[in-house]
C-alpha cells in the first residue's frame, strides 16, 4: 500500500502556470481523507485543540513540542485509516486524543504528576459528550510507557486506544525517536553515555518516572525505545514499527562502534 500511488492536481505557489499532475502516495490521500472524516463531525474542537496545543505547548523543547503531538495526531490518522476505523465520531476521539495527549505531561509540570486539568476543561468548553469526554481522558491518562512498564494491563484496550498508543510510539522510534531523545536529554543535561552508568532492569512506574536518578540518552533506547516494538497493539503499528527499530538498532552499534574508537 505505501507503493501505490495516485495522481493528483498541485500549482506551486506564486506560479501562473497551468498545473500539473503530481504522483502521491495513496497512504497520504487516505490519510488526508480520513483527517477531513474527523474533522467534520467537530471542525471546531479540532481546530481549538490545535490552538490548545500549540500555546501549551510552546516553549517545550523539540522532544515534546506542538510538532510533536501534530506527528502523532496524523500518525494516529494514518494507522485508523489501516485499520479500518472510518466513522467520523470514532475519528474524532482518535484525533482529540492524538492531539492533546501530552498537554499535561508530568515531565513538564512542577510537582512531576500528570495534570489533567486543562484538557478536561477544554473537553467541556466545547461541548463533547460526558462519554466523549471520559474516553479521551481515558486514552491519554493511560497510555504513557509508564502505565505499562511493569507489563501489567487493567484492562483490555480499544481500538481507539490502541491506535493513539501506537502513534505515539511510533514517534519515539526511528529517526525521529533517535532525534527526540537526544534533544531530550540535552535539555536535562544527560550526558550522552556513559559506560559506568548501566541500563537500568525491571523498572517500576516509580523509577521510571524519578527525575533524581542520574541517566544517560544511550541508555533511553535500553531502558524503552528498543522495547516498543514488541509493544504495538495494531497490525499496522507492528508493520511500521519494525522498520523504525531496525533503523535504531544500526544507529546505537554504530554509536558503540565510534564511542569506542572501533570505527
Amino acid at each position: 500500500m505505501l507503493h501505490a500511488r495516485a495522481l493528483f492536481l498541485c500549482q506551486c505557489p506564486g506560479s501562473s502556470s497551468t498545473a500539473r499532475l503530481v504522483a502521491a502516495p495513496c497512504s497520504f490521500l487516505h490519510t488526508a481523507h480520513i483527517k477531513m472524516a474527523a474533522a467534520a463531525a467537530n471542525p471546531a474542537a479540532v481546530r481549538r485543540a490545535e490552538e490548545v496545543v500549540e500555546r501549551e505547548m510552546s516553549g517545550r523543547d523539540a522532544s515534546h513540542d506542538a510538532a510533536h503531538a501534530l506527528r502523532v495526531r496524523d500518525l494516529a490518522l494514518s494507522l485508523a485509516a489501516e485499520q479500518g476505523l472510518s466513522s467520523p465520531d470514532r475519528l474524532l476521539i482518535v484525533e482529540l486524543a492524538a492531539l492533546l495527549h501530552d498537554v499535561g505531561d508530568y515531565k513538564y509540570t512542577k510537582d512531576n504528576a500528570e495534570d489533567m486539568s486543562i484538557v478536561e476543561r477544554f473537553l467541556e468548553e466545547v461541548g463533547l459528550e460526558e462519554g466523549q469526554r471520559e474516553e479521551i481522558v481515558a486514552i491519554i491518562t493511560g497510555m504513557g510507557f509508564k502505565n505499562e512498564v511493569s507489563k501489567k494491563l487493567n484492562a483490555e484496550p480499544t481500538l481507539e486506544f490502541a491506535i493513539v498508543q501506537d502513534a505515539d510510539r511510533l514517534d519515539a522510534i526511528g529517526a525521529i525517536g533517535i532525534a527526540r531523545c537526544f534533544t531530550y536529554g540535552g535539555s536535562k543535561n544527560s550526558s550522552l553515555h556513559d559506560p559506568k552508568v548501566l541500563p537500568r532492569d525491571n523498572l517500576s512506574k516509580e523509577k521510571y518516572m524519578s527525575k533524581e536518578e542520574k541517566q544517560t540518552s544511550i541508555n533511553h533506547f535500553h531502558e524503552k525505545l528498543f522495547k516498543l516494538k514488541d509493544m504495538m497493539k495494531t497490525e499496522a503499528g507492528k508493520r511500521r514499527a519494525e522498520k523504525r527499530h531496525k533503523f535504531m538498532e544500526n544507529f546505537v552499534s554504530e554509536f558503540y562502534e565510534e564511542w569506542s574508537g572501533r570505527a
